[in-house]
């Protein structure tokens, strides 16, 4: 006799809650700044022009956001973490650059249909609880003909590889979908339905840091999730994770000099949408 099993039912809304509390904690302005090139990156790969109006979701310390403040357009920001909106702030008046900061939740953005002419973000709408219901949002505000840039890390790839390592410690809610989905063009095409097309490149982030130790100090201390996982663990499972840290590091590490210089591998997507 077959017995089928159902997956109990995900709540969302306390995976959402505990993401909020992943990201306020430490500082990801910290390591966020050093990506800063992935947002000009993306800005060029949507052909942004400054007469545009343009949306950035989930955007930490404001990298996409200023990268299309520098081209001239009319730039709205957006995170539910308002510390970090505020680090973006802080940077976007040390370069005088006219942005709009405004706190908003990915999976319910404050804004009029059709809104934007671009709708942008990196490394951060991936992080949402509710993949579909985000990217509903994404479309939604995005005008029909318009653009939505997205940079999200692949599976495959060295921040990829370091969520799997993380999961072996703290394994992620049941029946809670992988960030790093967002990071394969088939999910995107699956997200974003018939009514958009999707243009999907995979490219490199060099991660420069001095040495290994240096880059796990770096991310215990700001970067939300690994300071989580490893305060979640017991002193010995924190030796064994700083152990496998270490081992991914050295696989990926590409510097001959002993600094640490990983290229890891994201997905930029460029989604128009169709209707």
């Amino acid at each position: 006799m077959n017995v089928q099993t159902e997956m109990p039912a995900v709540d969302l809304a306390a995976v959402k809650a505990r993401q909020q509390a992943t990201w306020s904690s430490g500082d990801y302005a910290i390591v966020g700044t050093t990506l800063q090139i992935v947002g000009e990156m993306l800005c060029e790969a949507v052909d942004l022009r400054s007469n545009q109006i343009v949306l950035d979701v989930a955007a930490g310390n404001g990298n996409a956001t200023l990268a299309a403040a520098r081209r001239f357009a009319d730039v709205v920001s957006t995170d539910y973490v308002g510390a970090l909106l505020e680090r973006g702030r802080e940077r976007a008046a040390a370069e005088r650059l006219p942005v709009t900061f405004q706190e908003a939740d990915a999976e319910k953005l404050p804004f009029a249909d059709a809104s934007f002419d671009v709708v942008l973000s990196t490394f951060g709408v991936m992080f949402t609880a509710d993949q579909q219901q985000a990217a509903n949002e994404l479309r939604r505000v995005c005008r029909i003909g318009g653009k939505i840039g997205l940079a999200s890390w692949t599976p495959e790839g060295f921040i990829g590889q370091v969520f799997k390592t993380i999961g072996k410690y703290v394994p992620p809610a049941p029946g809670v979908k992988s960030p790093a989905l967002w990071g394969t063009e088939a999910h995107l095409v699956a997200l974003f339905g018939p009514q958009a097309t999707v243009e999907a490149t995979r490219r490199h982030f060099n991660f420069r840091y001095k040495s290994r130790e240096h880059f796990l100090d770096i991310f215990r201390t700001y970067y939300g999730p690994v300071l989580k996982a490893f305060g979640a663990i017991d002193a010995v499972k924190q030796q064994l994770l700083a152990a496998d840290m270490f081992r991914l590091m050295d696989q990926f590490n590409v510097a001959k000099d002993g600094t640490l210089v990983i290229p890891s591998e994201y997905l930029e997507a460029v989604i128009t949408r169709r209707g």
